[in-house]
């Protein structure tokens, strides 16, 4: 699936060092819930144990490092902002 973004969602991401493919990773094959009118895709257990699964050990282990990002999508599929987690999620 593709993504808009907008402007701070592009510049915050490059900012954070957080790649294109990361987003997509996240929207496809992580948990969502919804916050302040917007839908936040996160990877928690289950989404680790998927992608560890579907793509293998090796590649899972590459991409540790970006498992702690989150995205933040509008109602009409345009990114907002992408970050990294720096404490759990918790419902609103």
């Amino acid at each position: 699936m593709e993504f808009r973004e907008t402007r701070h969602a592009t510049a915050r991401r490059q900012g954070r060092g957080i790649p294109p493919f990361v987003v997509n990773l996240l929207v496809e094959q992580g948990a969502s819930m919804r916050q302040h009118g917007a839908d936040v895709f996160y990877i928690d257990k289950e989404a680790r144990r998927r992608i560890r699964r579907a793509l293998g050990d090796r590649i899972h282990a590459a991409l540790e490092t970006y498992l702690d990002a989150y995205v933040v999508l509008a109602d009409d599929g345009c990114v907002i902002t992408t970050a990294w987690r720096t404490r759990r999620l918790r419902r609103a």
